[in-house]
């Protein structure tokens, strides 16, 4: 089985209306790196990448325009970063809204929630621990 560079075996693809100006967020306000996309003949994208993280943990999300077959559709996507809070306020600062600070959770993040202009929640997550999730 071959899987692109970047990729893992399940990758997320966000339908919405105006991709390229979701793909533009997504760089500007969440630190992704725009790939590439590819354009249909009318102009709006088929098919943008946009990548997170440099390390083994990097992950790139697949995003497309709606169109008739194809709706915008909500999604929830768990984000890891660095540093929590900087991430939400970076987020907010791009016309994201905040539906849950972040603080610290038992489970060993520091998580806060936005929601970006086009509908999608990110759970923005600080791992604050090496140990793995405990699901007892």
């Amino acid at each position: 089985m071959f899987i692109p560079a970047g990729f893992a075996t399940v990758a997320p693809y966000l339908v919405v209306v105006d991709a390229a100006a979701y793909i533009d967020f997504l760089v500007a306000a969440l630190d992704g790196v725009h790939v590439g996309s590819s354009i249909r003949p009318d102009g709006v994208v088929a098919n943008g990448q946009v990548s997170f993280g440099e390390s083994e943990h990097a992950a790139t999300i697949m995003v497309s325009e709606a169109q008739p077959g194809f709706p915008a559709g909500a999604a929830q996507i768990y984000l890891f970063v660095e540093d929590a809070d900087a991430a939400m306020a970076k987020a907010v600062a791009h016309g994201a809204t905040s539906i849950m600070e972040a603080d610290d959770r038992p489970y060993g993040d520091r998580q806060g929630g936005i929601v970006d202009p086009w509908q999608t929640t990110w759970w923005i997550s600080q791992r604050l621990t090496a140990d793995a999730y405990s699901f007892e």
